[in-house]
This record gives C-alpha cells, sequence and structure tokens, in this order.
C-alpha cells in the first residue's frame, strides 16, 4: 500500500497536468476550459477517453493525432510529465497537507504561465489572480505579514518604477505588466532578500538567453523575447528547492565577494 500511494499521487498530478495543456491552448485564445471536448486542435477530431489517457495516449499514438496524423507537440507529454514528478515530489516534501495543496497549485500555475508567455508573450492576469489568493493564504498561514509586504513592494514598485524610468528614457516599454505583476506576487511568497535575489537572477538568466537566441538568430535585438519563464525558472528554484538555491546564493556571493 504505501508503494500504490506515491503511484496514486503522481498520476493525479500527471492528469491535472492533461488539464493544464487544455488551460495554456485555451485560456489565451479566451475559450472554455471546462465544457468543450478534448478535441485536435488541426482536424477538430474529437478525442475518445482511451486516447486521451495521460501520458500513455501520447506515447500508444506515437505523438500523433489519431486522424489526421499531425504531429502533437511533445510540450502536451511534459506537461503531463512535470505535473506528475511535481505532484510526487511535494507530496513527498509535505505529505498530505494544506501545504501540499497550496503549493500544488502554484506548481500549475507557474506550469501554464510559462507555456504561455513562451506562446503567446502574456502572464494571464485570471492566473495571477489565482497565484495573489494562495500566496496571501500562505503569508497567513506563515503569519509573515510585515516582511511578505515589503517583499511585495519591492517586487511591484520596483519593477514598475524601473520600467517607468525605462520608458521615459528610451520611449520603450521595457517590461511587460504582467511581469511586474508577478514580481509583486513572488514577493509575498519569498519576502525582501528573496526577490532581490529572484530580480538579479532571473534578469542575468533572461540576458544569457536573450543573447543565445540572438546569437543563433532566432530573434533579432531589436525583437523582445518573453521574460516570464525567466522569472519562473528562478522562482521555482527558490519555492521548491530552498535548501538547494541558499547553498547556490551563498557560493555565488563567495564568488563574487571573496572574504
Amino acid at each position: 500500500m504505501e508503494y500504490l500511494i506515491p503511484i496514486f499521487v503522481f498520476y493525479i498530478g500527471a492528469t491535472i497536468g492533461s488539464f493544464l495543456n487544455v488551460v495554456i491552448h485555451r485560456l489565451p485564445l479566451g475559450k472554455d476550459l471546462v465544457f468543450q471536448r478534448s478535441h485536435c486542435p488541426h482536424c477538430e477530431k474529437l478525442i475518445p477517453w482511451y486516447l486521451n489517457i495521460p501520458l500513455f495516449a501520447y506515447l500508444f499514438l506515437l505523438g500523433k493525432c489519431s486522424k489526421c496524423k499531425t504531429r502533437i507537440k511533445p510540450r502536451y507529454f511534459f506537461v503531463e510529465l512535470i505535473s506528475g514528478l511535481g505532484s510526487l515530489y511535494l507530496f513527498q516534501k509535505f505529505g498530505l497537507t494544506v501545504l501540499f495543496a497550496l503549493y500544488a497549485i502554484i506548481l500549475a500555475i507557474f506550469i501554464c504561465h510559462f507555456f504561455i508567455d513562451l506562446d503567446h508573450s502574456i502572464l494571464p492576469d485570471s492566473l495571477n489572480i489565482l497565484l495573489l489568493v494562495v500566496a496571501l493564504i500562505i503569508v497567513a498561514l506563515n503569519d509573515t505579514w510585515k516582511l511578505s509586504l515589503i517583499g511585495a513592494a519591492i517586487g511591484f514598485g520596483g519593477t514598475f518604477g524601473i520600467t517607468l524610468l525605462f520608458y521615459y528614457l528610451k520611449g520603450k516599454i521595457g517590461m511587460g505588466g504582467g511581469d511586474i505583476k508577478l514580481y509583486g506576487i513572488l514577493g509575498l511568497l519569498l519576502g525582501p532578500l528573496g526577490i532581490l535575489q529572484n530580480i538579479f537572477l532571473s534578469c542575468f538568466l533572461g540576458t544569457l538567453i536573450m543573447m543565445f537566441l540572438i546569437l543563433s538568430k532566432k530573434i533579432n535585438k531589436d525583437q523582445p523575447a518573453p521574460f516570464g519563464p525567466s522569472i519562473l525558472i528562478i522562482a521555482s528554484w527558490q519555492l521548491f528547492f530552498p535548501d538547494s538555491f541558499t547553498q547556490f546564493f551563498e557560493s555565488f556571493n563567495n564568488l563574487l565577494l571573496p572574504v
């Protein structure tokens, strides 16, 4: 029985990942998320339940629609896999507790934000509002209002101020509103030091990604690239693997500022 519970948690997570794929595809397009049945986005063929089983369906179909044979994005498989593995990790970390549920919701929002921003260069307000609600619950449970509110002020106010200054100096919007809101909400969860670390590292990571895309001629230097994924990668590291992140940042500080 002790082996069945982790398997059950993993597969429930993968099933949630299947729904997250629906959110990623439909939310930016304003389509129904609940009542419209799953279908191939190319030929519109309805997908029967036995061809919609998380992970196994993609492997069974060899990543192609059963009717039109159009290739299904590997993202569908990996979202289910990441959601399943993430749920299993959080279960092992928190057990079946309120914190497990709250962090599982954060994981789901991060996954949706990540891929929606890659595809559409937006971080939907509806997901940010849900993330804000979860963040406020966690702050209330931990009773860290003072530090959390300072973190939120730094995350939102700091990045908004820099963006506003950049606009006045360059006449261009340097950071999207969704990114600024996300920084503010993450400030609640990470506190003052954590959000400053996130801003620094996410900007560093975003710059590296931008340079790679320009050098590989994927984009030109004047073309904006989604910044949300960089924020989310660092935030995931901070929230889900805090010990590893702390060790890295201490090593990073020692490298920059040797004693």
